[in-house]
């Protein structure tokens, strides 16, 4: 059974019987995706940041330059974050414009950003992060400076206040269209990696990388 999260911040007013409070659901979407949108409010003006992200455990974690707005900054001054992560899956093709809609999974999460300073530790989710990005791939990369990792920010946010939507479903017309002549059903959205593109400035063929399963 799923864990339920913390009454979230602001909870969905807007179609809430697609509204989901469980942590199971919102590990799944984290780590299914590699793309988040990191929303905050500085010296009065909203920024919109999008970042790659993964998950250890009950956080959420992303990187960014030493100075970077949505990295040092929002753990400087302990300020609250909103991160949404999306999925498109289909288009919904509805007898009426009115009813056309999309299949998706959404989490939207709410937290102050907690940096990490631990060398090692920074270290450590780096390699958690490339294995994401491509499974494996760590081991054979030339390995990271003290410079680098010093001038890489590294914080999280624990998943615990968030608010998860999806739609997974058929059209929804409304009973006095049933018979209107024009196609209607779901469009679904397949993704799939396309073929590797090597560096032209490498001579030598080595072992093409692993493709993520998240998108």
């Amino acid at each position: 059974m799923s864990t339920s999260l913390q009454t979230p911040t602001s909870t969905v007013k807007r179609g809430p019987n697609r509204a989901l409070y469980d942590v199971d659901t919102a590990h799944k979407i984290i780590d299914e995706t590699l793309l988040c949108h990191i929303g905050q409010q500085v010296n009065g003006k909203v920024f919109v940041t999008p970042t790659c992200h993964w998950r250890e455990g009950d956080y959420l974690y992303w990187h960014g330059h030493g100075k970077a707005r949505n990295t040092h900054g929002a753990a400087k001054e302990a300020q609250q974050v909103c991160i949404n992560i999306c999925e498109l899956d289909g288009l919904v093709l509805a007898r009426s414009a009115f009813h056309h809609s999309v299949n998706y999974r959404s989490v939207t999460l709410f937290g102050t950003p907690e940096n990490i300073d631990d060398f090692d530790e920074k270290v450590r989710h780096f390699e958690l992060f490339i294995n994401k990005v491509s499974p494996d791939r760590w081991s054979a990369l030339r390995p990271v400076t003290d410079k680098e990792v010093k001038a890489t920010s590294l914080v999280r946010i624990k998943i615990d206040n968030a608010s998860i939507k999806l739609r997974a479903e058929g059209v929804n017309d409304d009973e006095e269209d049933m018979d209107w002549p024009v196609w209607a059903g779901v469009m679904p959205l397949t993704k799939h990696w396309q073929p590797t593109q090597q560096d032209s400035l490498q001579s030598e063929a080595y072992p093409e990388p692993i493709a993520p399963n998240a998108f």
